[in-house]
């Protein structure tokens, strides 16, 4: 059995059995407290392994001298946790550490069957995990009996005060017993979390780790540019590109989570969303979905997302940048767990490249900023996992041969291989092209495609039964005419928006080799596409190339002017000009009568004027 100094027999044999060889930096802080059994202020992140740091502090202040506890009764711990999610995270921890000393633990979190919850109480228990208003609910029906309670830790005390649970843990602690010890882990040591430690807690020592610094050593931190009207197609290219197996997208609102929830599933993506609105059983099932694998991608909002564990999490995109350097470390804490690898992708807007660079300077995080990738390179990254796809390295079985040998006779070698390829890429959605950015943020030429639509040689036109009126955009339009048509983008040529279809210039023996491969099947969406002889009018109507356009209307003001004095309407008399400017046209009529003031008295209860008389 590994040594662990410090750590109890019981709880030493379930580290050694869950695979650890030594412990992280906070678990160390706490077993190395003076003097033993005080109150504690641990400022720690995500990841670092706070759960099982306070699980090792509290052993000798439950347990004593005893490698088991007795038969259950009143709870001797409680731990306080924000989501659901992370409170029954909590209680499995603890269920595997305290394994082997028959500790009972029990969960009351709001969402679940309180009377079920009731009814483990009252069978007894040695620790209680929960959320401050379901913990406030047993209390306030005397399901929670408190008068035995040693101990009561608060995990993420920030981020329950963030979430508005101050006057829930303050009637939590104020129905605990005076003399019993009390842990506090947060992410940052803010002011409300320091006057709450001075509160509730007795001459508590302030451990700050460094874990903050070293738990991010397996994470690759990249900060790609793109163009805001990209920000989604940059997502769907992240996602095509690293392919992996559990992928969690953050965003900042409900809103944004069901909008990208929605394109997603359209994309035929394996999506589940994660936000507040969501009860729990639908939460629940939602996150099995991600661990037996019916669902690759989650997203999710912090809130929500706090307390998910997903066991081999690969993949973190924020989709919005995070507000500040706690939230980011928090959304990245999701991968690179247990010394697995991981990579955090943040989607910078072109205009928010100064503001993310602040973050992770303040985040003490190196990025490495990059372009997206781009659509070929996503289609090259498919190319390698066909290669290496391990169907090719298995033997072939007695079964199978028969069948094999009658698909070469009847099809050849090249055939199958492209119906491999060809099977391969339909169950996966079609990466997007992209506008190319530079990586400062700063728009750059595309020589290669300025190059190639100067220079192309014999083409023909071809019109989709899709424009400006159903929002068509030159970025969707190409991949979907290469996959349709089996065509590269150096096929293209021009494209013309027109209001209700639009116009696609292909290099010859590519368009015919379109328009074979099409046949009379429609485009994605329904779009159709039909061939245009000779070269398109493009400022005919929409429909017709060799309608004859009638004369210019004349803009006010341009062609002939009319005769006469055309500038004032007839039966008008003309100003006089004389010196000094214009006569008045009333100027003939004699000079106009005007009474002075206060010849006649005001009516009664008529209005009094304010001026005074000269």
């Amino acid at each position: 059995m590994t040594d662990f100094p410090g750590v109890l027999a019981p709880l030493a044999q379930a580290l050694t059995e869950r695979g650890y060889s030594a412990l992280t930096p906070v678990q160390d802080a706490v077993l190395a407290l003076e003097p033993a059994g005080a109150d504690a202020l641990v400022s720690a992140q995500t990841g670092s392994g706070k759960t099982v740091a306070f699980g090792l502090a509290l052993a000798p202040t439950l347990l004593e001298d005893a490698e088991r506890f007795d038969e259950p009764s009143q709870p001797l711990a409680l731990a306080i946790a924000p989501t659901r999610e992370l409170a029954l995270q909590v209680k499995r921890e603890l269920e595997w550490l305290y394994a082997k000393t028959g500790a009972v633990v029990v969960s009351c979190v709001g969402g679940m069957d309180m009377r079920s919850e009731r009814r483990a109480l009252d069978r007894g228990c040695h620790i209680v995990v929960g959320t401050p208003g379901r913990l406030r609910d047993h209390i306030t029906r005397h399901g929670l009996d408190m008068s035995e309670l040693r101990a009561v830790v608060l995990d993420e005390a920030d981020e329950m005060l963030d979430l508005g649970f101050r006057e829930d843990l303050e009637f939590i602690l104020g129905s605990a017993p005076a003399d019993r010890r009390t842990l506090m882990f947060s992410a940052t040591v803010s002011r409300p979390i320091a006057e709450l430690a001075k509160s509730y807690q007795r001459d508590a020592v302030r451990l700050a780790t460094t874990s903050e610094r070293t738990q991010h050593v397996d994470i690759e931190y990249r900060a790609l540019t793109v163009a805001q009207a990209d920000r989604e197609n940059a997502i769907i290219n992240v996602l095509r590109y690293y392919e992996a197996p559990n992928a969690l997208v953050f965003c900042s609102t409900r809103a944004a989570v069901n909008h990208l929830t929605a394109r997603f599933n359209n994309r035929g993506f394996s999506v589940v969303a994660m936000s507040g609105e969501l009860s729990q059983n639908e939460r629940t099932h939602a996150l099995q979905a991600m661990r037996d694998g019916r669902a690759r991608v989650c997203i999710a909002t912090d809130v929500a997302a706090r307390g998910i564990d997903l066991p081999g999490l690969e993949l973190v995109i924020h989709a919005d940048t995070p507000t500040n350097r706690e939230t980011l470390l928090h959304r990245s804490g999701r991968t690179g767990r247990a010394g697995r690898k991981g990579v955090s992708v943040l989607i910078v807007p072109q205009s928010g490249r100064k503001r993310v660079e602040r973050l992770l300077s303040s985040a003490n995080v190196q990025a490495n900023w990059a372009r997206p990738p781009s659509a070929d390179e996503v289609l090259a990254r498919d190319n390698e996992r066909i290669l290496q796809d391990p169907v090719f390295t298995e033997p072939l079985s007695e079964d199978e041969t028969p069948f094999v040998t009658e698909l070469l006779a009847k099809h050849g070698a090249e055939a199958i291989a492209a119906a491999y390829v060809r099977t391969f890429r339909a169950k996966n959605s079609a990466p997007e092209d992209l506008m190319e950015i530079a990586v400062t943020g700063a728009p750059v030429p595309s020589e290669k495609r300025v190059e190639r639509r100067d220079e192309f040689g014999e083409s023909i036109w071809i019109s989709l039964s899709v424009g400006r009126k159903q929002n068509a955009e030159p970025r969707w339009l190409i991949p979907m005419l290469c996959k349709a048509g089996k065509l590269s983008k150096s096929d293209i040529g021009q494209i013309k928006l027109q209001q209700d279809e639009s116009l696609v210039q292909l290099e010859a023996q590519a368009g015919n080799r379109f328009l074979q491969a099409l046949g009379n099947r429609t485009l994605e969406r329904g779009i159709t596409a039909r061939a245009i002889e000779g070269t398109p009018d493009f400022g005919a109507p929409s429909g017709g190339y060799d309608k004859p356009r009638g004369p210019k209307k004349p803009h006010r003001g341009q062609g002939p002017k009319p005769e006469g004095n055309w500038s004032k309407p007839a039966g008008k008399k003309p100003y006089a000009k004389k010196e000094g400017g214009f006569d008045k046209p009333w100027a003939d009529k004699g000079p106009r009568k005007s009474k002075p003031f206060g010849d006649k008295p005001h009516a009664p209860g008529g209005k009094k004027s304010k001026r005074k008389p000269d």
